[in-house]
């Protein structure tokens, strides 16, 4: 079932994993072929966007073009789109299109909202009290090109056990699931971001992360990364690959994980602005 995203006064909720959250077979294939992004079983995605999607979060920018569902026909319309499972466990495609104005949540004051639409803010910390009485801890970010309070339940947001092959401290996984900055001993520096499609920032280009699952570890590869909110990456820095990169690249390859999504066939340009 393909939705707009409600806007609840409106907030997206970004509480991803960093592990895939879908399996390919979940896909609501009819879905995508309305909004254009399958046609004859090939998937007209490119591989980011294919990722974003699988593991909980957002696609960047897509450009759909001639819409038509029993509710909607829409000629053109620029969004995002992302998975969500719903009270059956199946997985309900979300389109995210871009509001004429953003809606400032209630638990955001006046001047927390500017800043985070200002961009003087990369996120905030906040503690919400639900219905019930329950207290969360949620961040709250703004992506500008939908204009959308993004916000995480920071009990939500899996913190990996290592980078490049070096373990994280408590304190580190605490600070990443906090949006704060967790800097490495081999010179990579990362946040955790619910405005991105990849979900993580750093200095580096590329890195390895691994979370222990089942007693065994899971290696995602990051590559093409974005750096930190408000900065550039360095020409120099940002392609240093450390030897813990390449010892994790190694075990990785070593494991012989089972088949990506290569078999997939990805269309890499269409569709994305």
């Amino acid at each position: 079932m393909i939705r707009n995203r409600v806007r609840n006064g409106q907030l997206r909720s970004a509480d991803n994993m960093d592990l895939i959250n879908f399996k390919e077979s979940e896909l609501p294939v009819k879905d995508l072929e309305t909004l254009g992004l399958s046609a004859g079983g090939q998937l007209l995605l490119n591989v980011n966007d294919l990722k974003a999607l699988l593991s909980g979060r957002r696609t960047d920018m897509l450009h759909l073009e001639n819409l038509e569902t029993e509710s909607i026909k829409i000629k053109a319309i620029d969004a995002k789109i992302s998975l969500h499972r719903n009270e059956q466990g199946k997985a309900d495609l979300l389109i995210h299109p871009i509001y004429r104005k953003p809606a400032t949540p209630d638990f955001l004051d006046d001047n927390e909202a500017a800043k985070l639409e200002k961009g003087e803010l990369a996120n905030l910390l906040k503690v919400t009290t639900d219905k019930k009485g329950n207290k969360k801890e949620i961040l709250v970010e703004y992506d500008p090109e939908t204009r959308e309070f993004i916000v995480s339940d920071t009990d939500k947001i899996l913190a990996p056990d290592m980078i490049n092959s070096e373990f994280l401290t408590p304190a580190q996984k605490d600070a990443y699931r906090k949006g704060k900055e967790v800097k490495l001993a081999d010179g990579t520096s990362l946040n955790y971001s619910g405005t991105d499609t990849n979900g993580i920032r750093s200095n580096r280009l590329a890195l390895i992360a691994s979370i222990l699952v089942d007693g065994g570890l899971s290696y995602m590869v990051y590559k093409g990364l974005n750096a930190a909110f408000g900065q550039k990456h360095d020409l120099k820095e940002s392609t240093k690959l450390s030897p813990g990169y390449h010892n994790a690249m190694k075990a990785l390859e070593d494991e012989r994980p089972a088949a990506d999504n290569a078999h997939i066939r990805f269309e890499r340009s269409r569709h994305t602005r």
